[in-house]
Formats: C-alpha cells, structure tokens, sequence
C-alpha cells in the first residue's frame, strides 16, 4: 500500500491516474487496467459458485418434492427442515463447516445449496400439485399410467412455478454468494471487502465489483424469462 502525499491511502497499482489518487467516485481506466487481473477473475468464480450451488439444490429439491409429492405424509417435516437450514446466518454456517473443510469452495457451496434449496423444494412441490384435477382425470382416461402422468402432465404443468423458484434462488444465491469471500478469496465480495478495508476505502473497485453483482443477477434472471417463455409456450 503506497499513500499518495497527503492525500487518501489506496491501493498500490504501479501507475495511479489523478483519479485514482485522488479516490474519486469512478475510475474507468483503473476498471479497464485491472479487469484482467481483479474484477474477471473474481465474476467468473461468482459465477461457478452460483451455477453449482443452484444445480445442487436443484437437483435435492426436485428429488424430494417427488418423493412428498407421492407420500405427503413426508411434505410438513422435509418443509421444517429446509425452514430451519434458512434461519442459519451464511456467516455462522461458513464458519462452523470451515472445522471440516477448510478454506475450500465446498465450505461456501454448502449453505449456498441449502438456501437454495428452502426456496425451489416450495415451488416444486406447489407447481406439481397445480395439475387442475379434470386434466389428471383426462389423462387417466387416455390410459397413463402414474409415471406417465408425472412427466407428461404434471412436470409440464409445474414449470412456471418452478422456473419462478429458480429465478428467486439464482438471485438470492448470487447476493449470499457475495459473503464467500469470508471464507478466502473467491467471488464478486472479495473485491468490495478488501476495497472497504483499507485506511481510505477504494470507491470504484466497491462501486464496479457491486455493479457486477447486481449485473450478474439480472443476466441470470433474463435468461430463466427466456426460458420460461420458451419452455412453456402454452401459458402465452
């Protein structure tokens, strides 16, 4: 860390422009100078993060709405659960699974798949159960068997309210996300807490990391309203 004079205290970049030494609201040429070695890097982990936390959850959430979707007995205390992992803060999570597994991206993935999966096991469950009865006794009609009507009526039925579910936990995954970088230097949040950490807070590396979280979010969520209009043409 160098101090330029009597001004702010910043970080060292080798060449600091009058903007960067003197802190202002934004700097574009410390942004494109340091986009290859600091905000990239950084997006693309944030990105994987969020990809495999939400495919995870995904795929335990959908796994279980099958099973309560058949034996409801089992929806009230897989719901119970799944409320209960959600009361966890991500920080005391963090730190009570860095005992087990260090410093390691599964220390992040783990509440980040939980959280997740609060939010899609709901919607599945309440998208499956949407299935109008007189389209189930239709479909019993033309002779499906069980199996048949779950992917052929019930599945296709459910998708609005499961691609709902999935835009609200992409989003929120993608904000908790921004907290791994509790854990080491992972994620959109490493940027913004060293920035904030220094004698004199670095505004443009806060204000350009915290843009791409809130970009990255928004990407995310067009591409599930792309989807859900393709997928599912018959609700238009």
């Amino acid at each position: 860390m160098t101090a330029a004079g009597p001004g702010p205290v910043i970080p060292n970049f080798g060449q600091g422009s009058a903007c960067v030494t003197g802190n202002h609201f934004f700097c574009w040429g410390w942004v494109r100078q340091h986009w290859g070695d600091t905000l990239e890097p950084h997006l693309v982990q944030h990105v994987e993060l969020t990809v495999i936390a939400v495919a995870i959850g995904f795929a335990i959430a959908f796994a279980l709405a099958l099973v309560s979707h058949r034996l409801r007995v089992l929806d009230q205390p897989i719901a119970i659960t799944a409320g209960l992992i959600y009361t966890i803060p991500s920080v005391v999570a963090f730190e009570i699974l860095i005992a087990y597994f260090g410093l390691s991206n599964t220390t992040v993935v783990i509440p980040l798949v939980g959280y997740s999966l609060v939010i899609l096991y709901p919607n599945i469950v309440s998208g499956l159960r949407s299935a109008p009865p007189e389209v189930l006794e239709a479909a019993r009609g033309m002779g499906l068997e069980p199996r048949q009507m779950l992917w052929r009526v019930e599945v296709p039925l459910a998708l609005p309210s499961i691609i709902g579910g999935l835009r609200i936990a992409v989003v929120s995954t993608v904000a908790i996300a921004t907290v791994a970088s509790l854990v080491g230097d992972r994620g959109l949040g490493y940027p913004i807490f060293y920035a904030l950490q220094l004698p004199t807070p670095f505004k443009t590396e806060i204000y350009s990391a915290g843009v791409l979280v809130v970009g990255l979010a928004l990407g995310f969520d067009l591409v599930l309203v792309a989807a859900r209009r393709i997928l599912v043409r018959w609700a238009q």
